[in-house]
Formats: structure tokens, sequence, C-alpha cells
């Protein structure tokens, strides 16, 4: 089983010392390096004066934890490609991927707030859910492309490349067949290449039908967070029979899927929640103010108005807050209801003081992850 870090850096009432904030990030890696997860993801916003959400480059970021890691793979959750150029944003991976050695794993995604979109993108406005999804899907098309050939051209509804009419003439670099027709350029190169071949891992933050199916029929690897254990089951088996048609072979359940839980180690349940109760409900109070709770009913369960966000409502959901032993409980919980491969581990929750996140980090590598460990009895 792989474990992995998911990181949302933030830093309410301290974006002053931002600093502090990366110096704390950068331990926080190579702790997780050092201790042998698989890899740690970061997230990308924008704008967020408030403090919640502070790191609105992933890939910069990957570059310094990169240099300052040594196995540890690199991941994005996500790059929100509709606010991005497509080339711009191939150019930078790549260069990621080979400043890291090839420890890149992409992940993407298509955004949720109007106040980034409509600042760096109009044309991915939430608001139009179908050009959202088409400019993302266009975007991903040209990354994919600029990766996977020598020389590429795409024309659609959003891009272009090359651009037309565009002629060549240098002596240093002739004009052939391969990159130009009468001497208009007519394909092009993203330089440097990726050093994963034909490009790194793809990964899509996913929950609705939609965007699962989505992703399974192209084998993109799907990402999950908030929802149940019974209400992922129907999620995870839809990601499965869709891979499985799409791929000619079958996939198992779990196959191809990480999942994100919010997870919080110390010597006793009452110790747990008490040092990471507050900033865990930061993050939710921020994310369900536009999500709402929908996402958080157990399957079959309609949600009311008598459902309340707190500590004790999500719990018994999605919370993997404890002892060793209790989250270790909830871990073969996970494996065996829906045979989950990938956890991803998010305990830097905002406010959360870092030697709390230090220890917390400590326990699980010491008392929980040994226990899944390939051959261990567990």
């Amino acid at each position: 089983m792989r474990f992995s870090i998911f990181h949302a850096l933030g830093a309410p009432g301290r974006l002053d010392a931002y600093d502090q904030a990366m110096r704390e990030a950068r331990e926080f890696a190579r702790a997780a390096d050092q201790a042998g997860f698989w890899s740690i993801w970061y997230t990308e916003h924008h704008f967020g004066h408030e403090g919640f959400e502070i790191t609105p480059n992933p890939v910069l970021m990957g570059v310094d934890i990169a240099a300052r890691t040594e196995r540890i793979r690199i991941g994005q959750a996500a790059n929100i490609i509709t606010f991005w150029h497509p080339l711009r944003l191939a150019e930078d991976l790549a260069m990621l991927d080979q400043l890291s050695g090839g420890r890149v794993e992409v992940g993407v995604g298509r955004g949720l707030y109007g106040r980034e979109a409509l600042n760096l993108n109009d044309a991915a406005d939430p608001r139009d859910q179908e050009r959202n999804r088409a400019l993302f899907e266009e975007t991903l098309d040209v990354m994919v492309k600029a990766w996977s050939g020598d020389f590429f051209h795409h024309k659609g509804r959003f891009y272009e490349f090359p651009a037309p009419g565009v002629r060549w003439n240098h002596p240093m670099s002739p004009a052939t067949d391969a990159f130009t027709a009468d001497g208009v350029i007519t394909k092009m190169a993203v330089v440097p290449r990726t050093l994963q071949r034909p490009h790194p891992p793809l990964w899509q933050v996913i929950d609705t039908p939609r965007s699962i199916k989505w992703a399974a029929s192209r084998q993109i690897q799907g990402l999950f967070w908030l929802p149940p254990v019974s209400a992922l089951k129907e999620r995870f088996e839809l990601y499965r029979a869709t891979a499985s048609a799409a791929s000619g072979r079958e996939y198992a359940l779990g196959e191809g899927i990480g999942l994100v839980r919010d997870v919080y180690v110390a010597d006793t349940m009452e110790q747990a929640r008490a040092e990471f109760e507050e900033a865990l409900l930061t993050s939710y109070r921020w994310i369900t103010h536009w999500r709402g709770l929908g996402n958080l009913m157990e399957a079959g369960e309609e949600l009311t108005d008598e459902h309340r966000l707190s500590f004790d409502f999500l719990h018994p959901r999605n919370l993997l807050v404890g002892t060793p032993e209790y989250v270790a409980e909830k871990i073969h919980e996970l494996r065996s209801e829906l045979n989950l491969e990938h956890l991803l581990l998010w305990t830097t929750h905002p406010g959360l003081k870092h030697e709390h996140a230090m220890r917390s980090l400590e326990l699980f590598a010491e008392k929980v992850m040994p226990q899944f460990t390939s051959g261990s009895p567990a």
C-alpha cells in the first residue's frame, strides 16, 4: 500500500511570515521523504488574502521540494490547468520532471472559485460548466500532445498551435518537412521533453459520475477526498468498470485511485481531537461554504437541515484522527471495503501547530505505516 502526503499550505493571520510557512513545509517534506512516504502533493489557489490557501504555484513549490529531498515523488493536487497557457504549463512540468530526476506525478483540475478563474482566464468561469469542461479537456489534450512526440500540432476551439502563417528561415535550423511546409511552420516542439516517457503519470481530482467516467475512460488516475466509505464504493466501482471497458483489461477495485483523508495521530483519542479539531474545522468551514455538506452523506442518506458541520459529524464519516491503533483500524477498513491502494494524508490544516503536525507524522510513520508495508502480516 502506498502512503503519501497531501499538503495544502495555510497560514491564517501569518501572511507576513510566509517564509516561516515555507520553512515548515520544507521540514515536513524532508521528514516524509526520510520516513519513506511515496509522494507529496501541493495545491494551487490564488488571491487568498485570508491565509487559508496560500500556494499559487504547485510546480514552483515542487521544484523547491525536489531539490531538498531524495526519493519522494512530487505531485500537484492539482494544477488548475484552465488557468494556464497549456504550452507554458507543459514546459514547466517538463522542467520539474527533469530537475527532480523523473519524480513527477501530474495532477490536474478544472477549478472551483470564480475569484480565481475570472482574474486569470475568464474562459474558465465555473459558472459556465460546459465551457469550463471543454477548456479543461482541450488544455490537457495540448499538454499530452506536446509531451508525447518530437513535434506536434493542434487546432481546437480555444487554441491553435503553431500559430498559422509564421515563416521559418534559419541556416542553423533548416526548414525540414518535420516541422514546416513551403517554409511555413506547421509543427512545433516543447523543450525540454519530460524525463519520464511518454510523459509523467496523470491524475485528476474527480468526484461526479461525469468526471469519474471521463478520467477512467482515458486511464487517468483519480483522486478523491470527502465522501464516507459507503458513498465511495459506488464511485470506486464506476471508475473500475469504466477503466476496464476502455482499456480492454480488468481493473481491480481501487486500482488507479488515490484517496485523501484527514489524518492526525496522537497518544490518546482525546489529545488527537484537542490538538487537531480547530485546524480541521477551519478548512471545512472554508470549503463547505462553497461545496455544502452533500458530499459528506453516507450512501442513501439525504442531506437535511439537521446536519451541522462539527467534529462529531465528520469523525465517523471520513476522519482518521486518534491513536495509532484507531487510525490503523480505519485504514484496514479502507482496504477491506474499497481495496484502497493509495492513501494521501492531510494533516497540515491551517492553524495547526507545526510541532503537532511533525509529531503526528512521526507517530504515523513509526506505528501505523509499518503495519501496511510489503511483507507485513497486516
